[in-house]
Order: C-alpha cells, then structure tokens, then sequence
C-alpha cells in the first residue's frame, strides 16, 4: 500500500480525478482489507491451508495483474476491492501459518519476524514504488507484487503438506461476513472521514451498532465472543489496539511538526521518521528472542514501556530542535515497538484453541488494524481543536502517551495462560 501511495498524484493526473476520488485507490483496498479480516479467519480455520495460500496469493498476484492493465478508472476501483479481498486472506493466514509451523517455545521469535517485515515494507516499499514510477509508470507499481506473490507460492507450496481440500463458504458465512464487513466499514468511513470534513461524519460509524447488534444474534458469534474471553486473550488484543492507536496518531502529526514547525524540507522529514521502523527492525529479533526465554508477557510489558517512554520524549515538540533531536526519540520509541510487537502478539496466538487458529489471528489482525484507523482520525480531531497550532500538535501527542501507557496495565492484568498446543 505504501508504493501505491507513492503513485496517487500521477494516477490522479492521468485517470482526471479530483485528489478526493483519488484517496478510494486506497480506500477501495484498505476498506475489504480491514473489513473482512476476520470473517476470513474464521472461513481459514475450516480449510487446508495449502489450498488457502493457492487462492490467497494467487489472486493477490492476479488482481495486481489486473490493475496494472486498468485502462478505466470505475474498473481499477473494481479491481482493488478484488485486491483487497485477497488481502484479507493472506492477513489472516499469515500468523496462523507461522503459529503451526514453530514450536511453542518458538512462537515469539516467529511473530517478531513477521512484526519486523512490517518496517522493512515501509522502508522499501516507497522507495521501489517511486523509483517504478519514474522509470515505467503507475502500472509497475502494481506489477511488483507479482514476482514476490509467485516467490511466496512457490515455497509455499513446496513447504506446505496436502491436508483437508478448498471449501467454498456457505449461505451463513457471506451473511455473516456481510454484517461484520458493514460494521467495520462504517466505523472506518465514520472516523475517516470525520478527520477530514468534519465531526458530523462521525454519525455514520453509528450504523456499525445495529448491523453488530444482528451478528450478535446469530449463533456463529458466539464462538467469536467466546474466543475473545478466554483467559489471556482480551489483554494482548486490546495492548495491540492501543499501542496501535498510538503509533498512527503519532505517523500523522510529525511529518507536519518536521516541516510547519522545524521547516524541514520532505527528504529531512522522510530521512527523521525513519529512524523509528529502523529501531523497530533492529529490535524485533531481541524481541523474539527475549519473549521466548524470558517470557513473552514480560517482553511485551517492557516493549510497551519503552514505547510509551519514546514517545513521553517526544511530547515536548520543542520549537528549538532540530530534526536529529527528534530522530533519536523516534528510535528509541521504535526499539519498544520491535521488543513489543512479537511477543505480545505470540501471547494472542498462543491462548488460541487448536480449531481457532486463523480466527485469533484475524482478531490480532483486526485488533491492530482498528488502531491504526482511530489513531489519525483522533490526531487530527485534537489538533483542530486548537486552530491547527502546535499546542494542538502536543495535544494529540499526549493522546498517544496516554493510550500507549494505558496498555501497560491492560497487559499486565490478563491472566498468563499456558501455551496451547497448536
């Protein structure tokens, strides 16, 4: 997504759309993404993951075919809704994987290699995508998935035994899917667009309430609810939603603080913000490491702390710094990140029954992907309370503290349970 974002000016110039039409190229991905992370989860834990990872990757890489050939701007819409659906797949199918393939004493080490990809993403993705655009054009950016997705299945397929075959989902599912894809979606719209035209926005997350209250009714929630109850699994998903929230609330008010406040110009800013996904790939594998033979509810409590410590540095947003006094707040807060990330998500994992593997991991995923969504959307609602000014900057930075902190105990409080057998 981020290589996508890098292509939004030409291919809003190119296809003669307005910057507000532009901003559903991503949307139209991110929306059946988030939405339908868990209705996959709950799909994957019924069929063979070999057959799973066929479909996911396969029409990942097709549908990124598809839209470096859109030609229309209605049919590349189309084809990142397609896109995103298949996003959903591989986001809930990767953990779940990871999580059967290492022993249990290795599960934290497992997830901090998948939390440290995440920075590595952003670190290249902007940079191929850009150096793409200017040699070939917005299609190339959408091309390069398609030599990573054939790579993954390639060993995919190769690592992954036969087991049970690709069931196509029910009548019940796509009902299903369809309540908890709404509720999600009008809260993501809801906020969304609230950040950017206006509270009044807000009043369209309030569809989420009675499309949830009708998942609620049916009998497939109850397994859901009941997973989500289980000794040491409310704790990990709620640190991973708050600290979350805080890191994107944060991504949002710094680029404007380097540029409004410090006058940076947009390579020193991109070179600043970098410092925080460097300290998390560093930290990522201690992380792993030290969750596995110190304890992964320790690690992550410490992770959390030295996240919300990084980001207690940052709160003075200080007129007289320069962007090197910013940078090293930012890796010190991306060291909690990396030491945090593995670990608790392992606790997750590991409080997951046999039969509820993928289903935890799309509540993992959709836990921290509803803080990613809330954190912007907050940030900007304090910041214009204060005129756009930078007390309002600090206002939401506090925001972020807050939350990151408030985890600390959330985490500390779930019940340890024993790792499962998976």
């Amino acid at each position: 997504m981020n290589s996508v974002n890098i292509a939004l000016p030409t291919m809003q110039h190119e296809f003669g759309v307005d910057p507000g039409a532009a901003q559903w190229i991503v949307l139209a991905y991110q929306l059946p993404l988030i939405a339908l992370v868990l209705p996959s989860g709950r799909w994957l834990d019924r069929v063979g993951a070999r057959p799973a990872l066929a479909l996911a990757v396969g029409g990942f890489a097709l549908t990124s075919l598809a839209g470096a050939a859109s030609g229309d701007f209605a049919l590349l819409l189309a084809v990142r809704i397609a896109q995103g659906c298949f996003g959903a797949l591989m986001l809930a199918l990767t953990p779940a994987l990871a999580t059967r393939a290492v022993r249990p004493e290795a599960r934290a080490r497992a997830m901090s290699v998948l939390a440290t990809l995440a920075p590595l993403g952003a670190l290249t993705g902007p940079a191929l995508g850009g150096l793409l655009l200017e040699v070939s054009g917005w299609p190339a950016v959408f091309l390069l998935n398609t030599p990573i997705c054939l790579l993954v299945l390639g060993i995919g397929l190769r690592a992954i035994p036969a087991d049970r075959p690709l069931r196509w989902p029910d009548r019940s599912w796509l009902a299903e899917a369809a309540l908890v894809a709404g509720a999600v979606s009008a809260v993501l719209l809801g906020v969304t667009f609230a950040a950017r035209d206006g509270l009044p926005w807000l009043a369209l997350a309030l569809l989420a309430v009675p499309l949830f209250l009708l998942w609620r009714r049916r009998s497939t929630s109850v397994e859901v609810l009941e997973l989500l109850r289980r000794p040491g699994m409310a704790g990990p998903q709620l640190t991973l939603l708050a600290v979350g929230l805080a890191f994107a609330a944060m991504n949002l008010i710094l680029p404007f603080y380097l540029q409004r406040v410090l006058h940076a110009d947009p390579s020193t800013t991109g070179l600043t913000i970098l410092a925080f996904p460097v300290g998390m790939a560093l930290a990522g594998p201690l992380g792993g490491l030290l969750g596995d033979r110190w304890g992964a509810r320790r690690t992550g409590l410490l992770g959390v702390a030295v996240v919300a410590g990084g980001l207690l540095l940052v709160l003075p947003l200080a007129e007289s710094w320069q962007p090197i006094d910013l940078a090293w707040r930012l890796f010190a807060a991306g060291l909690g990140m990396g030491l945090y990330g593995g670990p608790v998500q392992s606790l997750a994992m590991g409080a997951a029954p046999r039969g509820q593997i993928a289903t935890t991991a799309a509540t993992v995923q959709l836990a921290r992907s509803i803080g990613f969504a809330l954190g912007p959307a907050l940030a900007t609602t304090l910041w214009a309370l204060s005129g756009y000014t930078l007390p309002g900057m600090r206002l939401a930075l506090g925001l972020a503290v807050l939350v990151a902190a408030a985890a600390l105990p959330a985490l500390a409080l779930s019940r340890p349970r024993a790792l499962a057998a998976v």
